[in-house]
């Protein structure tokens, strides 16, 4: 153990657990320094001693951790993607530490070295949920330290996304049936006229897809409420994916109720048994082409916007949308200026009709009591 000076500020240094610890005490004070050394030395015993009695588990790496957390989220979760992306980011940054020696400034330098790599400040807060989560009880207590420090999450851009008006509906939709790719066509339908997300679109089968009585029904889902959801298709999605399946069965000689509707792969070899891995490339196209700027999911909140609009009520929309609550559809659904407009104009308009009426009555009322006195 070691306490030295660097400008005016103390440090201090030991070992512990096999792992090197180098802090500052943010103190001109080598006594204070001393004690801090002390302090953070009895933090890291007392996690060790108290957290769990497994002591070997407590000094086994983030990376060997991650994995046995990973296997065990693989079976009790649909969805494991994304937790797969995510907790691979956390151990490739962290994953040689223990779990012992993960506190506050190893969270602080994730966060530096994510930001770095350019990630979305919402993805490198569930990236430390997943690092808290794997952690344990170690990682509940240093939740609320992080959380009374106000360094547990990054601030994420409010903007909650745009709602394409129809004029770049009809642009985007244009160049999509104009595009190489005969795919980006039928999804971008989807995604305008049924609200589906980009993951529920790729892995549509054509056994989900009920052309005789126009209904599509979603299969694996992010949410458990959108798992298994019926979604009417209005006539435009329905030409559009009539068409496709057309061509698709031309393509490839029939089409299969176990098939995937986007195939994986290019026009010059597609497996139909593998769905689609990206619509990136054909996306950029036809934004480029239409002279349309925006998210692909975008075309949901534009759907979602539209209902509002339209009057549809909120379990409507859950149920379409596939939200799991009306928090997330407020998220969602941001009401264009012109319908906020008019539908505040109403309530001007209303009021000065009110007053109106209640004008004419009171002038009716002195009419008559003025008629009255002249008549007596």
């Amino acid at each position: 153990m070691a306490v030295y000076k660097r400008g005016d500020t103390w440090w201090y240094e030991f070992i512990y657990a096999g792992e090197r610890y180098q802090e500052s005490s943010k103190s001109k004070s080598k006594t204070i320094a001393i004690e801090a050394q002390r302090n953070r030395r009895r933090e890291l015993e007392q996690g060790f001693n108290n957290i769990t009695d497994r002591r070997v588990e407590r000094l086994s790496t983030l990376s060997a951790k991650a994995a046995e957390y990973l296997r065990e989220y693989k079976l009790r979760h649909k969805s494991y993607s994304f937790a797969e992306y995510a907790v691979g980011h956390v151990t490739c940054a962290l994953g040689e530490k223990m779990l012992v020696g993960i506190d506050e400034k190893a969270v602080i330098y994730y966060h530096s070295t994510r930001i770095t790599e350019k990630a979305a400040p919402k993805s490198i807060n569930e990236e430390v949920g997943f690092l808290l989560r794997i952690m344990g009880d170690s990682g509940d207590l240093l939740r609320v330290k992080l959380r009374k420090q106000k360094i547990l999450k990054l601030t994420v851009d409010g903007t909650p996304g745009k709602a394409y008006d129809d004029t770049e509906k009809d642009k985007m939709l244009a160049a999509a049936g104009a595009s190489r790719s005969p795919l980006i066509l039928p999804a971008l339908s989807l995604a305008l006229n049924a609200g589906m997300r980009d993951g529920e679109i790729k892995r549509v089968q054509w056994r989900q897809i009920d052309f005789s009585k126009a209904i599509l029904t979603v299969g694996k889902s992010k949410s458990a409420a959108g798992e298994g959801r019926t979604i009417p298709l209005n006539s435009d999605v329905l030409a559009a994916l009539t068409k496709y399946a057309s061509w698709y069965e031309e393509k490839f000689r029939g089409i299969q109720p176990e098939w995937f509707v986007f195939p994986f792969g290019r026009r010059g070899f597609m497996d139909v048994t593998r769905p689609v891995t990206t619509l990136k490339t054909a996306w950029k196209t036809v934004k480029t082409r239409a002279g349309v700027s925006g998210r692909w999911h975008d075309a949901r909140h534009t759907l979602i916007t539209e209902l509002a609009e339209g009057g549809a009520g909120d379990q409507t929309i859950m149920d379409i949308a596939g939200h799991v609550s009306k928090q997330m559809l407020s998220r969602y659904s941001h009401i264009r200026t012109k319908a906020k407009r008019d539908a505040l104009e109403a309530v001007a308009a209303g009021r000065k009709r009110r007053k109106k009426q209640s004008d004419a009555k009171a002038k009716k009322k002195r009419t008559i009591k003025a008629t009255k006195r002249r008549t007596a």
